[in-house]
């Protein structure tokens, strides 16, 4: 059976929606300005979700869910937030026997208000999921096949660090960066090295290297890395390997609930088939379909696929690199 240790953050989500409050007051696009909440006053919230989340324990479930080993390696605190992401990964059988726990932080914590059309504003603690020591980060003596590294918050020694055993150790590396990341862009291109899959957005992409249209981009990422997923948000996803060129649309157009969770889902529902044996195009496919579905829960993990999903056609097409 194929073990993936995904490495990076866990934290508490609170998903507060139903309230007449979470409503558009100005005609901004809903990424700079969708609500106001009146200092003062009280805001009725008339529906609320705890849930778990953090790329690398969303990314677990995924793998356990689809008949993976899955092994968690991050950094909580000794609340009850930390607490809530051991119960969760013990119910989806994830090995946590790699969790440190910081001795200065609280777990991570997020209060999120869902408005109607599934966009939200997120109050974020991160906490221990920001504060990370390379000594709790060692991969020495693990038989993991994959590791799955989500953002590090910018911690490029731990990343390094990582990578570095990974390499030694033969095991390959699936790599979703984030913003703190790649505000240190010169650093991370000299992570890729090690790397064997990278998963980025379109403008996480053009900070990495230059060009325009997708399969330019794709061209440049496949100096750094044997393989590459760009998403496009509507305009769909553009996947490579170097031998075969895969670009697909959307998988369906459903009703978003809440967001959360998406992006972890499509990286790691790509992993959890691609770490199988499965085909570019298969593993796309079950990544966008993964996605798809957590966007119709509220949460990261609710909406997450199990093994046997029965899947439908999509728009893709796969063609010789």
């Amino acid at each position: 059976m194929v073990k993936i240790l995904t490495i990076g953050a866990a934290v508490q989500d609170v998903f507060l929606s139903h309230s007449p409050e979470f409503k558009p007051v100005t005609d901004v696009p809903a990424h700079e300005v969708f609500m106001k909440l009146d200092l003062g006053a009280k805001a009725d919230v008339n529906n609320i979700n705890f849930s778990t989340g953090g790329g690398a324990t969303n990314a677990a479930v995924t793998f356990t869910r689809n008949g993976l080993e899955a092994e968690f390696m991050g950094t909580i605190g000794h609340d009850p937030a930390g607490l809530a992401v051991l119960d969760d990964l013990d119910k989806e059988g994830v090995d946590t026997s790699h969790i440190s726990y910081s001795p200065r932080y609280n777990t991570g914590y997020s209060v999120l208000l869902l408005a109607p059309n599934g966009e939200r504003t997120i109050l974020t603690y991160r906490g221990a999921s920001t504060h990370y020591d390379a000594k709790n980060f060692d991969l020495k003596g693990s038989d993991a096949d994959w590791i799955y590294v989500s953002s590090m918050a910018g911690c490029m020694e731990v990343l390094d660090k990582i990578f570095a055993q990974a390499k030694q150790l033969g095991i390959k590396v699936f790599f979703n960066p984030g913003k703190d990341e790649l505000r240190q862009v010169a650093k991370m291109r000299s992570l890729l090295e090690d790397v064997d899959v990278l998963s980025v957005n379109r403008e996480e992409a053009q900070q990495i290297v230059e060009g325009d249209g997708l399969e330019e981009i794709m061209r440049h990422l496949l100096h750094y890395v044997p393989a590459a997923i760009v998403s496009d948000g509507p305009n769909g996803v553009i996947a490579s390997d170097g031998k075969v060129l895969v670009r697909a649309g959307m998988y369906e157009d459903v009703k978003v609930i809440d967001r959360t969770g998406a992006g972890d889902a499509f990286g790691s529902g790509f992993l959890s088939q691609w770490a199988a044996g499965r085909s570019m195009m298969d593993s796309i496919v079950f990544a966008s379909a993964n996605s798809t579905s957590v966007v119709t829960k509220i949460g990261a993990k609710a909406g997450i696929l199990y093994k046997g999903a029965v899947l439908h056609a999509m728009p893709i097409s796969e063609t010789q690199y």
